[in-house]
């Protein structure tokens, strides 16, 4: 049977003369910041003070010496960072350069000191450079010359920090006669049984070449067997009543054991492989319709509106990223009701820790392939490199059910459209042969139960502009960029898989990583975690149309920062989830950060929520309330995405801004599941045009043991016909007082009960200690009403110091 020793000790990071203790996995800068050799780049300035670091080559050394008694012995590294040349005892074994892959030497019979060299990643890239030609890139970095996580090179929202290490684990395997190099299993579904393809390719010995061998594979209580001769076998299983993998929301996570066993011929064990399986059908309608080119996700015969967050590497230094991190990241993401996570093409294929959590968890997963924002080159030494890297990870992640997509790029097949580069590149190649030739082709070979989509965005084909709403995927970035976010009420696009609004991270998260510093949005720390062009010119923008931007009164520019970054998102999804089936599905950039950031992230590089995450669990409730102007205008959408009719009685006010209620009725609302109940608002509940007085509020409760955006929340809609710096609201005034519960010693219950009306009510619980957390985000208050704020992890606190942790819109 195959041996495995895995080589987490004993290594060395080569520095100057000295050997420091290197931790593997691991990368660099976290061996040199653990031997105190340089400061924490996330904290202040420090990034710009390791720097030198990606410019120099390093080397990690170690003994190795094994005596397994099997005939053959690899050395198998699953993730080297990026270019290295290794020797072992002074012999040549092997070279690399590509970090999205694995690689196996054989080192049979060899022992001695094992050194692993890695040249600068700049160096490499200049080399490739110097071979290809010049390309255009979206960033000043060279992140298309070489096989490496792009945004290592610095991103509008991430570090400069060019990592170089064994990223991922290392091992020694030690087997006789043959091996199991590749188990493809192609899962599908016909009618009630579920069905099993596997097809698998086996590496023999010089003395194993001859020998028949025995395969088995079972799952579920089916078995198939086979003997084998050659190197490759096909062996099919069938499970009757197969249970269904199910998004969540849309029914459960039913996951099967699929395990696969080589044996010699006598039928003594070799090797043996297991994964968990999910049954389930996944396809992307593309169809053409009176709107254009739809994107619609269909799982199991069931059309879905995806629900979805992008996703960025948690960390600048992956290695650090633990299997419990990404538990807690993406339970965050389910919290939220998100139903689809896209890993972005700027960085990594993750580790399987993170689709087993998706796989459990109900999140779809939509996978690029690690292509963004540049022109890549398709010539050698990359484009062999690149089907290596393609072959590796499908492969690898296809045993999984969360995984619905493959996609090409991250907006490459926009940008050569729209960016400038089809002059300059002069017909020299940039990308499209991987994207509508190179991928598709592997996808179709390897995994022809998913399907494959070019890039996002992308249209469907070069009859229509790549990032056309009307077809296919699309990006929204004008509003952000350029405009309001009021403008994302002027269209409908077919599947809005980016978009979003920047702010802060938490205060306590800023504490944290800019220590010593006063805080003002323009404060040189401030400056140097904004890493957007213009960002602060553009959340002060977006700030100053609709608010009083203020000035010298950091709390208040923090609060009102956070608090447009969830209105802009709401303002999108709302008109965009009334517009199902039209539009099916929304994206929002981004759930997560890779280190404390001004960004577009609903969770901070610390991990605290933003108001925005709980506004997406508000958003991305099954049930969801929204008034939309129209072109006679008012409409009451009922969002019903879940499988159960929703019949609701929706108590439409149109009051004043003093609390008197000019005109009432009780609208009776019916959405059929999976569907969106829209009613004009009768005139007399109209405010009036303009009016900076008059507002209308849609209440209706909450159906029992939905997924809203908090414990007993009614659903609530608003709408304000001017902006709120032109709406005449009264000075909020509201009471605090604290509630102990009783045997959570930990939580307190906040309830402000109001005077007034009082917009926006934030509290937020860091400033009342860095552990603290709440459980909801901005609610408003007519008069006479009450919030009830549960608080946990804040210790003792005073009223005093709970009113100076809550905000609320005060345009006086």
């Amino acid at each position: 049977m195959k041996d495995v020793t895995q080589l987490t000790e004993g290594w060395s990071l080569r520095h100057g003369e000295e050997l420091l203790t290197a931790r593997v996995p691991g990368c660099v800068h976290t061996d040199l910041l653990a031997a105190g050799v340089i400061p924490d780049p996330f904290l202040g300035r420090n990034e710009t003070e390791v720097a030198w670091v990606g410019r120099q080559a390093w080397s990690y050394v170690r003994h190795l010496g094994h005596d397994s008694g099997h005939e053959r012995t690899d050395l198998v590294f699953d993730g080297l960072d990026t270019a290295a040349s290794l020797t072992l005892d002074g012999r040549p074994l092997g070279t690399t350069r590509n970090m999205h892959r694995g690689y196996r030497f054989d080192v049979t019979g060899r022992t001695g000191a094992l050194e692993v060299r890695f040249a600068s990643a700049y160096d490499e890239a200049a080399a490739v450079r110097a071979v290809t030609g010049e390309r255009p890139n979206v960033y000043p970095e060279p992140s298309q010359y070489i096989r490496k996580m792009a945004c290592s090179f610095g991103w509008d929202w991430g570090p400069t920090l060019v990592t170089a290490g064994i990223w991922r684990p290392v091992r020694l395997e030690h087997w006789s006669t043959a091996r199991l190099a590749r188990v493809r299993p192609l899962v599908t579904v016909d009618g009630a049984t579920g069905r099993v393809e596997v097809r698998l390719e086996v590496e023999r010995t010089a003395r194993g070449r001859d020998r028949a061998l025995r395969v088995t594979a079972e799952v579920a209580g089916a078995r198939a067997e086979t003997v084998l001769t050659g190197d490759e076998a096909v062996l099919r299983l069938e499970v009757p009543d197969a249970r269904l993998w199910w998004p969540r929301g849309y029914g459960d996570q039913p996951l099967y054991d699929l395990a696969v066993a080589l044996s010699d011929e006598e039928g003594g064990p070799l090797d043996t492989w297991q994964r968990r399986i999910g049954f389930r059908t996944v396809e992307v309608d593309r169809s053409a319709d009176e709107h254009g080119t739809g994107f619609t996700f269909v799982v199991n015969g069931v059309r879905v509106f995806a629900r979805g967050v992008n996703w960025i590497p948690d960390d600048a230094f992956p290695s650090r990223v633990t299997p419990e991190r990404y538990r807690t990241r993406l339970t965050q993401a389910a919290e939220a009701n998100v139903d689809l996570v896209r890993v972005w093409g700027g960085g990594i294929y993750e580790d399987d820790a993170f689709y087993d959590a998706c796989d459990e968890l109900g999140l779809m997963v939509w996978q690029d392939f690690l292509f963004a924002c540049a022109a890549y080159p398709e010539e050698q030494p990359l484009r062999s490199e690149v089907e290596a890297e393609a072959r590796d990870n499908v492969v690898r992640l296809m045993p999984h059910p969360s995984l619905v997509l493959w996609n090409g790029n991250n907006e490459n097949l926009w940008g050569f459209r729209d960016w400038d580069w089809e002059a300059p590149l002069a017909g020299d190649s940039w990308g499209e042969g991987y994207y509508l030739g190179l991928l598709p082709r592997i996808v179709a070979e390897l995994d022809p139960t998913r399907p494959y989509a070019a890039g996002s965005p992308w249209s469907g084909s070069w009859d229509h502009h790549p990032n056309d709403p009307a077809h296919g995927t699309h990006h929204s970035w004008e509003a952000w960029n350029r405009r309001d976010y009021a403008d994302y009420l002027e269209s409908v696009p077919r599947f809005v898989a980016e978009f979003g609004w920047q702010a802060p991270p938490a205060l306590a998260t800023l504490r944290r990583a800019l220590p010593g510093e006063r805080l003002a949005p323009d404060s040189p720390g401030m400056l140097h975690h904004q890493k957007a062009e213009d960002g602060n010119g553009k959340l002060n923008r977006g700030v100053a149309r609709h608010l009083p931007l203020p000035e010298n009164d950091f709390d208040r520019w923090h609060y009102l920062t956070q608090l447009v970054q969830a209105r802009a998102v709401a303002a999108g999804v709302e008109h965009w989830r009334s517009h199902w089936p039209v539009c099916a599905g929304t994206i929002v950039w981004q759930l997560n950060d890779c280190w404390p950031v001004t960004s577009w992230s609903a969770v901070d590089g610390d991990g605290r929520p933003k108001p925005l995450y709980h506004e997406l669990r508000r958003l991305y409730a099954d049930h969801l309330l929204t008034l939309r102007p129209a072109a006679d205008g008012l409409v009451l959408a009922a969002v019903n995405q879940s499988a159960a009719p929703w019949r609701t009685a929706v108590t439409l006010r149109r009051m004043r801004t003093d609390g008197t209620t000019v005109a009432e009725a009780v609208l009776q609302v019916s959405a059929e599941p999976r569907s969106v109940a829209r009613t004009a608002v009768p005139e007399r509940l109209l405010p009036e045009a303009r009016s900076a007085k008059e507002f209308l509020v849609a209440d209706a409760a909450e159906p029992s043991g939905a997924d809203g955006p908090g414990p007993g929340t009614a659903l609530r809609a608003l709408h304000v016909p001017v902006a709120d710096k032109d709406f005449a609201c009264p000075r909020p005034r509201y009471d605090v007082t604290l509630e102990p519960v009783p045997g959570r010693g930990d939580r307190v219950d906040v309830v402000v009960s109001a005077h007034t009306l009082v917009r926006d009510l934030l509290l937020q619980p860091d400033r009342l200690g860095p552990d603290a957390a709440c459980d909801s985000g901005r609610q408003t208050l007519l008069p006479g009403e009450q919030a009830r704020i549960p608080v946990h992890g804040c210790g003792p606190v005073t009223v005093d110091a709970v009113r100076a942790a809550l905000f609320c819109v005060d345009v006086v």
